[in-house]
């Protein structure tokens, strides 16, 4: 392990740019700032299901090296006919004895920084941060994200899983850019502040 790794791990270092690894949070939430329904229901995001339109996803799908993920939204994508994350290593952060036959996943029990560290060891430069908001809480607790791209569905649900699950920490974002797009869905794009 490099000295640069062990100096993160120990909070001696930010996590920025200047490090190997970028960490991006990619997700859509509701008008309200929810991400799922209270049962983990995410069937609302289909009314953004539009032929020829993917809201920017392939690109930045070939973008990233590998992605992480909480426990339970690794159990909504095996709930998918199809893997969702396919190419790319997956680390699913959990304190549950979780199996899995694919090569591609990797069961995390570290706490977040230490883990992130083991993940830039191997090479990862470009990470994904999927969710769901109590691992979202956790790398903002922890300084790690330094990219948002958050998706803004015109839909107001009353009640779910919170993108940023209180308490959060403050974090003070610079915008880098936004799209609209005709099915009323909001894009923007956020580094965080000190991150240039």
């Amino acid at each position: 392990m490099s000295l640069r790794t062990l100096a993160i791990i120990e909070g001696q270092l930010p996590n920025s740019p200047s490090t190997m690894t970028k960490v991006t949070l990619y997700i859509a939430a509701s008008l309200d700032g929810y991400i799922a329904r209270s049962d983990g229901g995410i069937e609302w995001l289909s009314i953004l299901d539009t032929e020829g339109e993917d809201y920017g996803y392939t690109d930045f799908y070939e973008s990233i090296d590998a992605i992480v993920l909480g426990s339970k939204t690794y159990e909504v994508g095996l709930g998918f006919d199809r893997w969702p994350y396919p190419e790319k290593k997956s680390f699913v952060f959990t304190q549950r004895h979780l199996q899995s036959d694919r090569q591609d996943v990797v069961f995390v029990s570290d706490p977040v920084k230490q883990a992130l560290a083991n993940i830039e060891a191997q090479g990862f430069k470009n990470i994904w941060l999927v969710g769901g908001g109590k691992l979202i809480n956790s790398f903002l607790h922890n300084s790690l994200i330094d990219e948002y791209i958050i998706s803004t569905i015109p839909t107001i649900l009353g009640g779910g899983i919170y993108l940023f699950p209180p308490p959060t920490p403050e974090e003070k974002l610079e915008l880098i850019s936004s799209k609209q797009y005709p099915s009323g869905l909001l894009q923007a794009h956020y580094r965080r502040k000190g991150n240039i």
